[in-house]
């Protein structure tokens, strides 16, 4: 599970150094060019994101022992891609002197106020555009473990519903089974009665033979 961990820290510092390399690039671009490589360097630092979330899931994993270490890895981390995250959106405001330079010509310096509170209201922008974002993905990831949680639920109403059908058929099968016993329990009392009243008939017959014959003897002495 750590391999995991740290395979996903050497993606994660590979990405964040090219991050780095491109923030520090941005100033010096204008138009399309510039507009392409802060699209690139948004899409990486999305990427960082995805990574923090996989190391995050499996520090969870890791042995109670062994998670402070991970943890106090994985912070750093997250502090790491804060700093990012506002190095680019500085970068994303800022200008080199050559690049202001073309841009405002000879006027400059007289528009330096203005170009100072362009910076302060595109700051703006991106804040509330990260805010946003940042929201955006909260929205998200409480969407996708509300699913989760649906579908755990339903999983638990099938197989309370498929335990239920179980219990219920154990119930049938119980009740035939006392119906068979109260079956067996009749058919041998029957053959006990008939059995014993087999034997008492047996026995009178004995006695009855028994008697016969005494009286036959008895009669027979007699008359001589």
């Amino acid at each position: 599970m750590s391999s995991d961990f740290e395979a996903y820290e050497l993606d994660f510092g590979t990405i964040t150094a090219e991050v780095t390399n491109k923030i520090g690039r941005i100033p010096k671009l204008s138009g399309e060019e510039k507009t392409q490589l802060v699209l690139n360097v948004d899409k990486q630092l999305e990427e960082v994101r995805e990574l923090l979330e996989q190391m995050d899931l499996e520090v969870r994993e890791i042995p109670i022992q062994s998670r402070p270490m991970y943890n106090s890895r994985l912070k750093s981390y997250k502090g790491e891609i804060e700093k990012l995250e506002k190095d680019f959106k500085r970068s994303r405001i800022a200008y080199s002197d050559e690049v202001r330079n073309d841009l405002l010509g000879d006027d400059a310096g007289s528009s330096e106020n203005q170009l100072i509170k362009l910076r302060e209201e595109r700051a703006h922008l991106l804040d509330n555009t990260e805010k946003l974002e940042r929201s955006s993905r909260r929205l998200e990831a409480g969407y996708q473990i509300a699913v989760e949680t649906e579908q755990v639920g339903q999983e638990i109403l099938s197989n309370l519903h498929s335990d239920r059908e179980k219990i219920q058929k154990a119930r049938e099968r119980l009740r035939e089974t006392d119906a068979n016993l109260g079956k067996s329990s009749r058919i041998l009392t029957g053959m006990l009665r008939r059995i014993i009243q087999n034997r008492v008939l047996v026995f009178m017959l004995g006695a009855i033979i028994l008697l016969t014959i005494i009286l036959a003897i008895y009669f027979n002495l007699r008359g001589h």
